[in-house]
């Protein structure tokens, strides 16, 4: 008799199970996760749909990547589900009608959103054609890039002008930059894991800027990103070349692999001169790259050991090393651009998701008096939201209980769902309206 098949690849291990439901709230379910969406999925055109596409490489692992938008999407669909599925960044790629493109970078559920108008940007295939040797490797993304920030504080102008940008609001987009990505524990985070570096350098106006186009004020930021390429220095080219084979354990026909020494009578030979197994060198290689050198300790993470351990362990060091020579070796550090580029501009900088009162703009400036103003009407609108809110919880809850009242009586809960339906009142309807249009220009409802 035939022996039954157990299942195992559905019912064990399972990704929904009760198990899992406990990980869902642990510390690494509340890093940072974003989604690079495109607004208008038909009309911003491929080139503005690769840029999307290429930004989600650089967001990963920790993003949406193969997120698929509609034409009937709207942005209320996406902050609705951010909560659920634990989004707290949402870049957000549009283009406007005169041709502009646009993105915005919003905090959820309850912002700020920074607003940028895209004036240049290069997609990933063209920076990598552009390069002699691009690098490519799936490993690199496996892990968030790192984050280098420059000049994003702005020094005291001399002359005693106001900045462009606010100090509180300079901090603000210092600290929603910085949130984008998990923090880097220096003594936790092994350096092998660092694999990219993603490079936002800001442009700080001098004075030599054109004051009458207005690029004087703007703040501006140049985005970059590139993958961080080691090699060992001190070594001769030919070591350099058996040791990278033997890690890869490649074949001796295989190109790069390890080469024949079958002709040579000393081993010297081939590290004096690697011509001589069939190779070539140049000026360039010969040289010795010291620009851009550090020393490295160890490669890997070691286990925290008690006192016991450390004693003995020092005691093996001291019997193989000679005291006082720390064993560590050279790497040379490189960064290779594997894109895409983006010059951004700041634009305006609001309170809410995409809405909500603007708390800067590049373009426009109000006094005090109509500062004090606005923040009256925003008073108003934020109290009249709120009671618009008590007021459709109250007729909820009464419905809710005239419903359970004739449900008693024996009626059919289709004729109760039909009065419902019917007694909803209009003033309901008309606060639904208001509400979509606190959203701003998005007709989104603001919860």
């Amino acid at each position: 008799m035939a022996r039954h098949r157990k299942k195992r690849r559905t019912h064990v291990g399972a990704q929904n199970g009760p198990n899992n439901s406990v990980k869902a709230n642990s510390s690494a379910s509340r890093a940072p996760k974003s989604m690079v969406i495109r607004i208008g999925a038909g009309e911003v055109g491929p080139s503005v749909s690769q840029l999307v596409q290429d930004v989600r490489t650089v967001m990963e692992p920790d993003t949406a990547i193969r997120l698929k938008e509609r034409k009937s999407n709207r942005l209320r669909d996406y902050t609705t589900m951010a909560g659920p599925l634990g989004v707290s960044h949402l870049l957000l790629f549009s283009r406007s009608s005169t041709g502009n493109t646009n993105m915005r970078l919003a905090i959820t559920p309850h912002g700020p959103t920074l607003h940028f108008r895209v004036e240049k940007y290069s997609l990933s295939k063209d920076v990598q054609k552009s390069l002699k040797h691009p690098k490519a490797s799936k490993k690199d993304y496996l892990t968030p890039p790192l984050l280098v920030m420059n000049n994003f504080t702005s020094p005291a102008s001399s002359n005693g002008s106001e900045p462009a940008v606010p100090k509180h609001l300079e901090s603000l987009t210092t600290t929603i930059f910085q949130s984008l990505f998990p923090p880097i524990s220096p003594q936790s985070t092994p350096l092998a894991s660092i694999r990219r570096v993603l490079l936002l350098d800001r442009e700080l106006p001098g004075p030599s800027s054109n004051t009458t186009s207005g690029d004087s004020g703007a703040y501006t930021i140049n985005f970059r990103h590139y993958a961080i390429t080691t090699k060992r220095t001190g070594l001769s080219r030919g070591i350099r070349k058996i040791n990278a084979a033997e890690r890869l354990n490649l074949d001796r026909k295989r190109k790069g692999g390890i080469p024949n020494l079958g002709r040579l009578d000393d081993v010297a030979d081939y590290l004096l001169d690697p011509a001589a197994a069939g190779g070539f060198t140049s000026g360039s290689e010969s040289e010795i790259e010291t620009d851009a050198e550090v020393e490295v300790l160890e490669n890997n993470a070691r286990k925290v050991l008690n006192k016991k351990q450390m004693s003995a362990l020092r005691s093996n060091n001291e019997k193989v090393h000679k005291p006082g020579i720390p064993d560590v070796h050279r790497m040379a550090v490189k960064l290779v651009e594997i894109g895409p580029r983006m010059k951004l501009r700041m634009t305006k900088v609001e309170e809410d998701v995409c809405g909500g009162k603007v708390m800067w703009h590049e373009y426009i400036n109000k006094s005090k008096e109509e500062i004090q103003a606005m923040e009256m009407i925003w008073d108003k609108r934020r109290s009249e939201k709120a009671e618009r809110k008590r007021v459709q919880k109250e007729n909820v809850e009464r419905k809710r209980k005239e419903k359970g009242g004739k449900e008693k009586e024996g009626e059919s809960k289709e004729d109760v769902d039909q009065l419902d339906d019917e007694d909803w009142d209009d003033e309901d309807f008309d606060n639904e309206d208001e509400m979509e249009i606190d959203g701003g220009e998005q007709g989104v409802a603001v919860d």
